[in-house]
């Protein structure tokens, strides 16, 4: 008899999959309050498996570890999909501003300094 916790642990850990395999930029925000949520849960769940376990529970016990391995690296890449597209904001952000004021960066050395810029 495998104990409710742990079965709906695997069933939150399977959400977290799919929610992390979204990729439209669009819900992004509701996609990471999800995920947060459903981080939430696998924590409050966390405190009602604890051992001793079962044969049966051992058996599905793997299973959780490699599904939680997989939601690791999935949430690894999701996490580096938003900081790729944080970095590309600001990058683009700066190249705005290069563009409309090309002169702002010039190093002055002391050899030429126009007041009225």
């Amino acid at each position: 008899m495998i104990r409710p916790a742990m079965t709906v642990w695997r069933d939150v850990t399977e959400k977290l999959v799919t929610l992390a395999n979204q990729a439209d930029e669009v819900l992004r925000d509701e996609t990471i309050t999800e995920i947060e949520a459903r981080l939430d849960d696998r924590d409050k769940l966390q405190s009602l498996i604890a051992a001793p376990f079962t044969a049966e529970e051992e058996a599905f016990g793997k299973e959780l570890v490699l599904l939680e391995e997989e939601v690791q690296k999935k949430l690894d890449l999701f996490r580096k999909q938003i900081r790729l597209d944080i970095s590309d904001t600001q990058s683009k952000k700066g190249n705005m501003k290069n563009y409309l004021n090309p002169y702002s960066n010039v190093a002055r050395d002391g050899t030429f300094y126009d007041t009225k810029q």
